[in-house]
C-alpha cells in the first residue's frame, strides 16, 4: 500500500473522487504544512496557520498505478491557479503535494512535468516534505457521502465526479 498527501482546494473535492476509486482503501481529509498545532477547520479556513487543506489517499499499486492517482490529482484542480480553486482563495486551497521520501518526491515531479502538457499555463503545484498530517474533524470525512444534496457537493463537487466519470470511468466503482 502507498500513501499520497494531496492538497487541491477544498479537501471535500477530491476526497469525493478518491472514495469511489478502484484500489483506494481510504481517503481521510486532514490538513498540513502549516505552523499551527493541530488546526482545526475554522483555524485553517481563516488562512492563518500555513496549512492547506489535503487528503491523505491510501492505494493499492497491484490495482492502480499510482501515475493514475497522480494523473487524476491533476485532472480534478486547476494546478495553474496560485492559492485558490475557484470561489475558495486562500494559502490553505493551494495545489500541493506532499512526499516521505525521495521515490515520491520524483514521482510527483514526474507528473508535473507529465501533466504540463495538458495546460496552458505554468502547473504552480507545491512539491514539500510532508511535515505532519493531522486529520480533519469526523464531519470532514467523506463528506459528500454524507451530504450529497448540499450546494457546495451540488454546484462544485459533481461536476468533477462528472468529469472523473468521463476520464477515468475505468478506475471508478460508480
Amino acid at each position: 500500500m502507498k500513501t499520497f498527501v494531496l492538497g487541491g482546494g477544498c479537501f471535500w473535492c477530491l476526497d469525493a473522487v478518491y472514495q469511489k476509486t478502484m484500489g483506494v482503501s481510504s481517503v481521510v481529509s486532514g490538513y498540513t504544512g502549516g505552523h499551527e498545532r493541530h488546526p482545526d477547520y475554522y483555524s485553517v479556513c481563516s488562512g492563518t496557520t500555513g496549512h492547506a487543506e489535503v487528503v491523505a489517499v491510501t492505494f493499492d499499486e497491484d490495482v492502480i498505478p499510482a501515475e493514475v492517482i497522480l494523473d487524476m490529482f491533476f485532472a480534478l484542480h486547476d494546478p495553474t491557479t496560485l492559492n485558490r480553486q475557484g470561489y475558495d482563495v486562500g494559502t490553505q486551497y493551494r495545489s500541493s503535494m506532499f512526499y516521505e521520501t525521495t521515490e515520491e518526491k520524483i514521482l510527483f515531479e514526474e507528473a508535473i512535468e507529465r501533466n504540463q502538457a495538458l495546460w496552458s499555463r505554468p502547473i504552480v503545484t507545491e512539491v514539500s516534505r510532508l511535515p505532519v498530517f493531522y486529520p480533519a474533524e469526523n464531519i470532514h470525512q467523506n463528506y459528500y457521502a454524507k451530504f450529497p444534496e448540499q450546494g457546495y457537493c451540488q454546484v462544485i463537487i459533481n461536476p468533477k465526479l462528472a468529469k472523473a466519470r468521463k476520464y477515468y470511468s475505468a478506475w471508478l466503482n460508480a
